[in-house]
């Protein structure tokens, strides 16, 4: 698979009439090598590949990525020249959303030190990899449904054990202890626990704050399984629920599942956020729903593509993306209910199977 991968990356560099590319995204450098450690570069030419590290990760490069020749960084920057010169590379893009200025700069001083007509262009590229990161292939697609199950299952486990004197510090501890028992590398995130009114915070980090009898909880978490992420949020009530949040649960689920229903393949991801946005706002709540619908997963919690209201983005068979629809209401609480799915034949397949409130009959 990662053969498979360098090729496409390999056309994508000629197609950018690039000599080579540097790879710096820790996301896109595991993509395309599989090389796990923190610290590292790819340089990838039209027909060779370097997996750059230094003296810590030489033998778990060797060993993740024996696809690629592997050269060891001692130190500076003008390790990139000397492969340059090797080469004989006349021009080598970066990633500019990922580089940074002073290691950018660093790299490009160095660059300039060869005679005139020696020194690479140093190109700025931008969503090359991450395009091709879009659609999971059969082996993202077991990872990520994994990490999905493992968040499935702690979520239905500790939700059960959630009493009122707990505090919300504490749910999110047991949550992610969980994940790691069920095989998770630890958390895609820092896990989200809202008791009554922090409900209302949409990434309200979990406090003191103790969960009393008659409060909404918003919890959003998910698991990192082999590198990809999953994100699960559901709300729970502590005692019977009122009819209020009967009535504004209900409405967040009929935005979400109308949604799901809706979305198919070639559908703008704008006009996916649309179809639930106008439930929301047909009951009288659009002002109290204030973000995307949804976005892309894999091994970034949040990628592309990104489900809002002015997304041109188009959805596609094989992306993995969540549907999470919501309504916050300052003082009282909130609600978020958010599944990923994925388009399957040309519909959607919803791959989070946590339990869901359900109070269609009254």
């Amino acid at each position: 698979m990662i053969k498979k991968r360098i090729e496409t990356a390999q056309k994508l560099i000629t197609n950018q009439s690039l000599d080579a590319l540097l790879i710096s995204s820790p996301e896109n450098r595991h993509y395309l090598s599989g090389f796990t450690g923190s610290a590292g570069y790819l340089i990838i030419s039209k027909t060779e590949s370097i997996l750059a590290t230094d003296f810590r990760y030489i033998e778990q490069a060797t060993a993740q990525s024996p696809e690629y020749k592997i050269h060891r960084i001692s130190g500076g920057s003008d390790w990139l020249t000397e492969i340059a010169q090797s080469m004989n590379l006349q021009s080598i893009g970066f990633e500019s959303q990922d580089l940074s200025y002073a290691i950018h700069s660093a790299f490009n001083s160095s660059l300039q030190k060869l005679p005139k007509d020696k020194s690479p262009d140093f190109v700025p590229t931008s969503g090359l990899l991450e395009n091709m990161r879009l659609v999971k292939d059969s082996e993202e697609s077991s990872l990520l449904s994994k990490a999905i199950e493992i968040s499935d299952q702690a979520l239905d486990t500790v939700k059960e054990l959630i009493t009122p004197g707990m505090t919300e510090r504490q749910v999110a501890w047991e949550l992610e202890k969980k994940m790691r028992d069920l095989g998770a590398d630890g958390p895609s995130f820092p896990t989200i626990v809202g008791a009554g009114g922090n409900g209302a915070l949409p990434h309200h980090r979990p406090d003191d704050t103790v969960i009393q009898s008659g409060d909404p909880v918003v919890i959003d978490m998910g698991a990192i399984y082999k590198g990809y992420c999953s994100d699960l949020t559901r709300t729970i009530f502590i005692g019977e629920p009122d009819e209020f949040f009967k009535k504004i649960y209900s409405i967040v689920l009929d935005a979400q599942t109308t949604a799901e229903a809706s979305i198919s393949n070639g559908l703008t991801a704008g006009d996916a956020d649309k179809i639930a946005r106008d439930v929301i706002s047909n009951s009288g709540y659009g002002e109290n729903f204030g973000h995307s619908l949804g976005h892309g997963v894999g091994l970034e919690v949040h990628e592309s593509p990104v489900l809002g209201p002015k997304s041109e983005d188009i959805l596609q068979e094989g992306m993995f993306f969540t549907v999470e629809p919501g309504i916050y209401i300052s003082g009282w609480g909130g609600v978020r209910i958010e599944d990923i799915v994925t388009l399957e034949h040309g519909s959607t397949k919803i791959l989070s199977q946590a339990n869901k409130l359900n109070f269609s009959n009254g």
